[in-house]
């Protein structure tokens, strides 16, 4: 893993050669491309909306108002939160491969497992209301794509320890606003005891956000 972002031979600018990039500009001149923006697009794309099926559907059992919209974001919370318990896992491996990284390996391990611990609870949640947490509910298949991004930031071994912190503090980001949504369906739908251990676990995510934020701005400013 490279420390810091470093300046390379970098050609993918027209500066890098100006002679050649006058060329294409003139060769685009000679042209004679469709007239249109990017209007025409957004009707297909509109058209596209108005005709495709949704993302999926929610289990069995049937489930309505309130309680199918807090099932739904279960789903997303236990399928994000696996992700994150990845991403972490991610990091402490490139972590150990740079060994001058200045992160405390026994507080990444922590929030490691209390991000896996996050995810026993949001199983155990949707099985105590009926649901089973291994079906993949609509919001839970867009987080997973969500994720995706994040994860192959974290396994890239061409990423900074910085670049690697970043993509962590989106999804630190993203958890603290998603376990905020969850608390108030939560509370809506009248489930004292899940309320109580959401919260507990929100207040966690908290510190994981505020530890990461700092990580992040040290390691930033180290690469100047």
């Amino acid at each position: 893993m490279q420390p810091k972002t470093e300046v390379g031979i970098n050609h993918s600018g027209m500066q890098a050669a100006p002679d050649a990039g006058e060329k294409m500009l003139e060769n685009m001149k000679l042209t004679k491309p469709r007239r249109g923006d990017e209007r025409d697009l957004a009707k297909i794309r509109a058209e596209y909306a108005r005709e495709a099926d949704p993302v999926g559907t929610l289990p069995e059992p049937k489930q309505s108002g309130m309680r199918a919209v807090l099932m739904d974001k279960l789903g997303a919370r236990l399928a994000f939160e696996r992700t994150g318990t990845r991403l972490y896992d991610a990091l402490i491996a490139k972590c150990q491969a740079e060994r001058a990284s200045g992160l405390p390996l026994k507080e990444l391990q922590h929030i490691r497992d209390e991000e896996a611990t996050h995810f026993a609870l949001l199983g155990a949640a949707i099985q105590s209301l009926g649901g089973d947490p291994t079906a993949q509910t609509p919001e839970a298949d867009v987080s997973g794509v969500e994720g995706m991004g994040l994860v192959q930031v974290l396994t890239d071994p061409r990423t900074t320890l910085a670049q690697a912190l970043h993509a962590i503090l989106v999804a630190e980001m993203t958890d603290n606003a998603a376990w905020e949504e969850l608390i108030e369906l939560t509370t809506q739908a009248g489930n004292d005891d899940l309320l109580a251990r959401f919260i507990k676990a929100h207040e966690e995510e908290i510190e994981h956000l505020e530890k990461v934020r700092g990580w992040y701005r040290t390691a930033t400013l180290a690469q100047a």
